[in-house]
């Protein structure tokens, strides 16, 4: 397993990881290449890779099947330009408790 980050998202926030310093970057224009993309993301043996919570919504059972077969790669949802969804349950903390084994507490 790499220690790389990738991130997957719509071409303005690619834009801004890579001048960031992420070095993989792949602009996506709609859920069936975001599907599409980040199963080779996942084959190709990324550690970190991130994500728009739009996408991340859109495939929701793709990332869950991701995940539960593995730690490793960390999937992370981050929001975009357009802000914040409000969820009943957040991503990043089911993340946190299933990898640490502690809930995080607000």
């Amino acid at each position: 397993m790499n220690s790389n980050i990738a991130v997957m998202a719509d071409e303005d926030i690619v834009t801004g990881f890579m001048l960031g310093g992420i070095k993989e970057g792949h602009p996506v224009k709609d859920m069936d290449e975001a599907e599409k993309t980040l199963k080779e993301l996942v084959s190709r043996d990324f550690s970190v890779i991130i994500t728009t919570e739009k996408i991340g919504d859109a495939l929701r059972k793709t990332i869950n099947k991701i995940t539960n077969e593995s730690a490793l790669p960390m999937i992370i949802e981050i929001p975009d330009k357009t802000g914040s969804i409000r969820r009943e349950s957040d991503p990043m903390s089911e993340l946190i408790k299933r990898v640490i084994g502690v809930e995080m507490v607000k």
